[in-house]
């Protein structure tokens, strides 16, 4: 039996599951959100920091005294003292907290630190030239590779990987703290609202001069941020000392990352790299796999990416090897891990077809069954194929046509979790008939207001403007940050369970006066009424009037048990890439992507197929543009900038065709899909290269250099 918790009946939605604009598109387009960067306390007072020019070195002298002498320098900390061991360039040596932007940063001029430059890596590519600086993490074997590789009629090996590319935040890590006593008010760029304010409270009762700080002391505010993907959830070493230094001066500092410090050492998606042997029977079916990988996080090295990916190949053995570099910590990237697993999986499985004369649709089509889903990617896929005109347009590697630009197609397919987290919403009824829904969640441009708000007024009849969403809050019920594509999951739960509750209570309180009982009543259209009888109604407001003077206040939570179905984890999706190759220039040019992605019940198909859009983008940027480039001699990265660094532009991304799978999808529940659809990009993009050129660029960034150099070896004109 149904719970009267779960969601609507398709037929009797009117808000969820439609295209609907944002409640916060008005204030960004117009300028009147304000972000952390735009937030300027009263007296407040602006922070640098003092970074390490080495990749590795030890500090063995810094002397603080000329900079503290400089008027209009309020407050100055240390963060890393004599004998610090600093492991990448970039690595917080002082803060300088001062009136003004031009006095900070005189002031950290005039700090003298001296280094011993100690030996550094920066560079992974080449596995035989990391040295000591390797160490196993992993190794996983299952079946028989040895009987299966001599069960196979074809085999392929070859190498392939994914280069370091960093966040690269629009809106920079940073934030301005402002205590008032013991309580301190912290306005961040964040993607944990809940959480941080806790780790920073810690972090101060730890510190004399912060000893009566308790994490309660702590309230966090990020009504807009501007992008995270992964790398904001941490108050880091900046945020506390931004903090620290507003106690110490006294007054509010405001201390926000520089563009150069934030590419350093604000976050990267680590690289990965692989030998791969793979192997098949004639007729495309699977049998077994062998790699060995290597990666990089910085000096913690990083995860294994699950490889094999998506596709369990029988007969399989792995080996991961973890590599330290001064390069900068690793963070999470949407989607840990799989944006690289599928290079490294999708792009020998292609090579692969290649050698066995095979349309590589044809080959994932015949071997998606060996994945958790495999009706779901054959369907993902064979729409793709509708969608891209992939009959038409695909032919033998190499032969993209007669000129010097050469056209090809390549395909990619890729998984994620999505349950949703851990979430508290507080739905409030007034008398007047306002309705507040308060989640201390965040939105990180993915339309998480606008969800809570339909699946609140599609609860209580209402229109959208009918409810008012309060989130960017500490102060507000707790919810969990947003990553891992969790947060549509778990606010639109909580929202669905404190909306219930709270309409419930409502018709309780005017049933007596309709002359019924609360089961017998609905709202619909901004009215209460006698459920199959429109004529016996109260308006909405009417309806409040009968509350009196209190207001209903009830909370959802997520999860919960006995309180409906509401949610899953796991999706797939397909996708597509076609692209155009000047043999003569080496520039590769986007024409077309397409994305068929699945992910449980939409709340609005509108945003749902805005991810998709962005993560399109951003994959494309990551396939053949975005890279850390280090210099191996110095140690130092070379376009820690946006000149340089290079993100796609409008003109650089082509067509983008979206397809949500939904209908028998949507039983499922919400699932998330921040992260999905960022995966496959990459691998799709790099096997349409190879279908135009018949050579394999075999790592990403697929940059003009890298096709010239593939070509010449390859042979071809």
């Amino acid at each position: 039996m149904p719970s009267k918790y779960d969601w609507p009946a398709a037929e009797k939605r009117s808000l969820i599951g439609k295209r609907i604009n944002r409640l916060d598109g008005l204030a960004k387009s117009t300028g009147r959100a304000k972000y952390s960067y735009d937030t300027n306390r009263p007296g407040g007072l602006t922070a640098k920091l003092l970074t390490s020019p080495y990749a590795h070195a030890r500090v063995t002298k810094i002397d603080t005294g000329e900079a503290e002498r400089l008027a209009g320098v309020r407050a100055i900390r240390v963060m890393s003292p004599v004998g610090t061991e600093v492991q990448w360039q970039g690595y917080e040596i002082a803060a300088v907290a001062a009136d003004t932007e031009e006095i900070a940063r005189d002031a950290v001029r005039k700090i003298q630190v001296e280094y011993e430059v100690l030996p550094h890596l920066v560079k992974e590519e080449d596995l035989s030239k990391a040295g000591n600086r390797t160490k196993p993490s992993g190794e996983n074997t299952q079946g028989n590779p040895d009987q299966g590789f001599s069960q196979a009629d074809v085999i392929h090996e070859g190498f392939y990987g994914a280069n370091v590319i960093t966040h690269c935040c629009l809106e920079p890590h940073g934030q301005v703290a402002e205590w008032d006593g013991d309580n301190c008010t912290v306005y961040a760029s964040t993607q944990a609202v809940g959480s941080i304010g806790r780790e920073l409270g810690k972090v101060l009762a730890a510190d004399p001069a912060t000893a009566n700080v308790k994490p309660s002391n702590v309230r966090v505010i990020t009504q807009y941020m501007g992008g995270g993907f992964g790398s904001k959830f941490s108050p880091d070493r900046w945020g506390i000392v931004c903090a620290q230094l507003a106690r110490q001066a006294g007054k509010p500092v405001k201390l926000m990352l520089d563009r150069d410090q934030e590419l350093l050492m604000a976050g990267a998606r680590p690289s990965h790299f692989a030998k791969v042997k793979v192997g098949a029977k004639k007729d495309g079916t699977l049998v077994a796999w062998e790699s060995e990988s290597w990666t990089t996080g910085g000096m913690s090295g990083a995860g294994a990416a699950p490889i094999p990916y998506v596709i369990e190949i029988p007969n399989r053995k792995t080996r991961n090897i973890a590599v330290s570099t001064n390069t900068g910590p690793a963070r999470a990237w949407r989607a840990p891990n799989h944006p690289q697993a599928a290079v490294l999986t999708m792009c020998p499985l292609t090579d692969l077809a290649a050698k066995l004369n095979m349309d590589p649709l044809e080959l994932f089509l015949k071997n998606v069954s060996l994945s958790p889903r495999g009706d779901v990617y054959r369907a993902e896929l064979l729409k793709a194929a509708e969608l891209m005109d992939w009959k038409a347009k695909y032919h033998a590697p190499g032969k993209g046509g007669n000129g010097y630009l050469k056209r090809g197609v390549g395909l990619s397919i890729h998984t994620w979790g999505g349950r949703g987290h851990d979430s508290e919403c507080r739905l409030i009824i007034n008398p007047d008939g306002s309705v507040q829904a308060q989640l201390g969640s965040q939105d990180l441009g993915t339309g998480t207001r606008t969800v809570i708000g339909i699946v609140a007024a599609e609860t209580l009849g209402l229109p959208l403007s009918g409810v008012q969403v309060q989130i960017g809050d500490s102060n507000y019920p707790p919810s969990g940050g947003s990553g891992g594509s969790t947060t549509v999951g778990g606010v639109s739960a909580s929202t669905r369970r404190a909306s219930v509750k709270a309409l419930d209570k409502l018709l309780e309180a005017v049933a007596p006066g309709m002359g019924t009982t609360a089961d017998k009543l609905v709202a619909v259209d901004g009215r209460i009424q006698v459920q199959g009888d429109p004529s016996k109604s109260l308006t909405w407001k009417a309806a409040c009037a009968k509350l009196g003077t209190k207001a209903i206040s009830e909370t959802g939570r997520q999860p919960a048990r006995d309180e409906g179905n509401l949610g899953d984890s796991g999706v797939g999706g397909a996708q597509m890439a076609e692209v155009e190759v000047d043999t003569e220039t080496g520039i590769v040019t986007m024409r077309k992507m397409v994305a068929v992605q699945d992910c449980g019940l939409i709340i609005d198909l509108k945003t749902a197929e805005s991810q998709c859009y962005g993560a399109c983008i951003m994959g494309i940027g990551s396939a053949l543009y975005e890279e850390k480039i280090y210099d191996q001699q110095t140690g130092r990265m070379l376009n820690a900038d946006m000149e340089f660094y290079k993100l796609g532009g409008i003109g650089d991304v082509g067509e983008i065709v979206v397809h949500m799978m939904t209908r028998d999808y949507d039983q499922r529940g919400v699932i998330g899909l921040g992260e999905p659809p960022v995966i496959s990009p990459p691998a799709a993009i790099s096997n349409a290269v190879f279908n135009a050129l018949g050579v394999r660029i075999p790592t990403i960034p697929i940059t003009p250099d890298k096709v010239l150099a593939a070509l010449e070896k390859g042979g071809m004109a």
